[in-house]
């Protein structure tokens, strides 16, 4: 692959071949359910073979495709198990990894941004990519100070890529759907696409990191890695070294899946409280877990490192206060207080009308970890919440249909719902009522 692939009708076949495949491999299950093969057998065969072909096309095409799949990854945790199993590996994946664009591609890139002399930035470079995502990969290097620093690179043609991906996707969102039961693929896309253009903007990025570096400097909590310089498709920040979140989900001990989800919580309460944006892709590729400052040693010293300001949501005044304040009156039972601040805010539209009680019933199962002093965030409890809202027998399906979700809040909502997605992963025990205490307005009642 010399590049991002960007012409449209070579992209537009690769994912346009995704349905065909899901209907060649389901005569393929029917041949080997004839020739005798069990229906349980098969079936796990044949979502074996999805995920690879899925996330293979995501993975090589990169651009909107990649960023796309990298979006699902973190609501892996509401799928029913059986389902969740062959899928896991290939979506944890995308979390990390992309085929790297080659050396010669990275130079031209650099030599054009950077200035034919660009080597002289550095006193090393590592060609190979010690990360690859959605629209850009990052190599390794030492700057010209001495500094140990991440170089972001952007694949050639990324705009371009990620406009026609999720216009394409977008098509074939009812064949997506099954991957996560409950979830409307379409508006996932969407939103994906309204944030295009910022996060190929590095000066955007630039800013939206220097801001949370500047107020996180010296956390005992949250390490952010400074900016070092910035031009057009490239990014040169401080190296931070760490584990992955992906492999604290995969391998990591109690303490450390723990120690990671409260930190994970806290800065996703405290980043707009603190800075007014709120870091807007919670997927595990942008978090590091680390040891404690001056060598401490215990889990509770461990810090969270926070990578990719490519996505933020820009909140000056913090977290709406309205959502503190539901969150508490609902966890109070007062029904009627919450229905009126739900229509007000636009959540329930004005020629709709609802029982107080039922959108109660509705609200609280899902803000259970709000209520309890430490939760268990488990990709059971996150299931039972999925199957809840997507059986079309249940009142809460029912319900669910008729609300709405007002456009201030939608970034906000996914984010809330992927974080509590990679908490689940985790399967972590959160002390999420101290940070909700902590940072979020409204939550505790004004004296």
């Amino acid at each position: 692959m010399s590049d991002l692939p960007r012409k449209a009708v070579t992209r537009t076949a690769r994912l346009a071949a995704l349905p065909l495949g899901f209907a060649g491999r389901a005569t393929w299950g029917l041949g080997k359910r004839i020739g005798g093969k069990s229906a349980e057998l098969v079936a796990r065969e044949l979502q074996q073979r999805t995920a690879d072909q899925l996330f293979k096309v995501l993975g090589e095409l990169k651009g909107g495709a990649m960023k796309f799949g990298q979006a699902l990854s973190v609501f892996e945790s509401a799928l029913p198990e059986e389902v969740a199993g062959p899928y896991r590996a290939a979506l944890t994946k995308l979390q990390d990894a992309a085929p790297p664009m080659p050396t010669r591609t990275v130079h031209g890139v650099l030599e054009e941004r950077l200035g034919e002399e660009w080597r002289e930035l550095f006193l090393e470079f590592e060609d190979k990519p010690a990360a690859a995502a959605s629209i850009g990969q990052v190599h390794r290097a030492v700057w010209h100070d001495g500094r140990e620093v991440a170089v972001k690179v952007q694949y050639p043609g990324a705009g371009e890529a990620l406009l026609s991906d999720l216009t394409q996707l977008s098509r074939f969102a009812r064949l997506l759907g099954p991957l996560i039961p409950g979830m409307d693929i379409k508006p996932l896309i969407n939103e994906l696409r309204d944030r295009v253009s910022e996060e190929l903007d590095y000066s955007l990025e630039a800013q939206a990191q220097r801001e949370h570096a500047e107020v996180f400097a010296g956390d005992p909590d949250v390490v952010v890695p400074c900016v070092v310089h910035q031009s057009d498709q490239v990014l040169v920040t401080e190296w931070i070294d760490g584990i992955p979140l992906s492999e604290v989900i995969a391998d990591g001990t109690e303490e450390q899946r723990n120690r990671a989800g409260q930190l994970l919580a806290r800065f996703l309460f405290s980043g707009p409280a603190r800075t007014g944006l709120l870091h807007a892709d919670p997927h595990p590729g942008n978090f590091r877990l680390l040891p404690g400052a001056d060598d401490e040693e215990g889990p509770e010293s461990w810090r969270l490192g926070v990578l990719d300001f490519g996505t933020v949501d820009r909140l000056p005044g913090g977290l709406p206060e309205t959502i503190g304040i539901c969150l508490r009156l609902t966890l109070e039972g007062d029904a009627e207080t919450v229905y009126e601040l739900l229509r007000e805010e636009g959540f329930v539209k004005e020629s709709i009308a609802l029982d107080p009680d039922a959108v109660l019933a509705y609200l609280l199962p899902i803000i259970e970890p709000a209520e309890a002093e430490a939760f268990g965030f488990t990709r059971g409890w996150m299931r039972t919440q999925a199957a809840r809202i997507a059986d079309i027998r249940s009142p809460a399906h029912q319900l669910g249909k008729q609300l709405n979700l007002p456009p201030s809040y939608l970034l906000i909502h996914r984010v809330t719902l992927s974080t509590i997605g990679v908490l689940c992963q985790l399967n972590a025990t959160v002390r999420l009522r101290d940070e909700l205490e902590e940072w979020l307005p409204g939550f505790v009642r004004a004296e």
